[in-house]
């Protein structure tokens, strides 16, 4: 492992080690006591923190200090909560990921059952609910002036809107044969890019920076956003469930429509018959099969260039940052999320 990436793997833990304690004293469980551990289930199980890292540096890299040189909790002149921010970014990460499993009927989520699992489906539409609620009661107590912090609710709200439009999108593939990749990265962008272009702009805007600045890194969490969701398509078909966390290969027994299945169908393979339906019979042989037949297409080939290419343009849209630790740090988060391996 290269020092800077290590610097980028301690920077990342720091940060997410803030953001889990913060979690625990904006998210208390409370009356009904069932909702709350509900809500904050998923949150527990873990997770890299990976969103709320973004806003993090990227507040630190707009205001051109050195990494942890300022409270988050009383961050520039101002005094911005920005640790309320970053909590209401990774709530509502949450949020999406428990109406997704209601969804797909996924059992695993984080390498522990699900949330409508763990509890029953009713419990777990409310807490998703819960969360959607509590990320605007946090982003409202950032303290930042009030001109600034109407424009950075108006941005969740339209990510949060979105993330919808994109989950539709997605739903509605899953029946279309004919989804172009034009429209598979349009629904990539509103279901997963967008929370990340969210957080990587939002404390720009809670900062007062230039517009262009904060177009930039609205942009930056685009192109970042878009990579790291095809390669979590790649990590689906190429990943053990053990690693995963979830059944590997869910998305090709779901019939979801990603980057790598679009361009093999494009080159001759019939990619609703690579494996069955019937999630319970299908085996690792299966997965195994099917993922040869797509790199034989140059399919899993075409994916991994595509985000590549994609984080190259993230990292661009950074130069208009001072440089600095943090704007490196965004710039290896962009390369991380291609490389990561779960």
């Amino acid at each position: 492992m290269s020092s800077a990436h290590e610097r980028l793997e301690r920077a990342i833990d720091a940060r997410r080690e803030r953001v889990n304690d913060a979690i625990v004293e904006r998210l208390p469980i409370q009356r009904p006591e069932r909702l709350y551990e509900a809500s904050r289930y998923l949150l527990d199980a873990g997770g890299k923190r990976l969103r709320p890292t973004v806003l993090l540096l990227a507040a630190e890299a707009v205001a051109g200090v050195e990494p942890f040189a300022e409270e988050y909790d009383c961050f520039g002149e101002d005094g911005v909560d920005m640790m309320a921010a970053a909590v209401s970014i990774e709530i509502i990460q949450s949020f999406t990921l428990i109406h997704d499993d209601i969804m797909d009927d996924d059992d695993l989520r984080r390498g522990v059952p699900s949330v409508h699992r763990q509890y029953d489906t009713e419990t777990a539409i409310l807490a998703g609910d819960t969360l959607y609620s509590k990320a605007f009661e946090n982003m409202l107590d950032t303290d930042a002036p009030a001109d600034r912090e109407v424009r950075a609710l108006d941005e969740l709200a339209t990510t949060c809107t979105e993330i919808c439009e994109g989950q539709a999108l997605d739903v509605e593939f899953e029946g279309r044969s004919d989804v172009s990749p034009d429209e598979y990265l349009e629904m990539v962008e509103f279901k997963t890019a967008v929370l990340y272009a969210a957080a990587a702009s939002i404390p720009a805007t809670l900062l007062g920076a230039e517009p262009s600045t904060v177009e930039a890194l609205h942009d930056y969490g685009l192109d970042a956003g878009r990579a790291f969701q095809i390669q979590d398509d790649l990590l689906d078909l190429t990943t053990p469930s053990e690693v995963l966390g979830k059944q590997r290969g869910s998305d090709l027994i779901e019939g979801k429509r990603t980057i790598i299945t679009l361009h093999a169908r494009d080159h001759g393979v019939d990619v609703d018959g690579l494996v069955g339906d019937d999630a319970e019979a299908v085996t690792d042989a299966d997965i195994r099969a099917a993922v040869e037949r797509l790199e034989a297409a140059g399919s899993i080939d075409y994916a991994s260039e595509l985000a590549g290419d994609l984080v190259t343009s993230a990292k661009g849209r950074l130069e208009t940052l001072p440089p600095g630790q943090a704007r490196d740090h965004l710039a290896g988060i962009a390369d991380y999320l291609v490389e990561r391996e779960f």
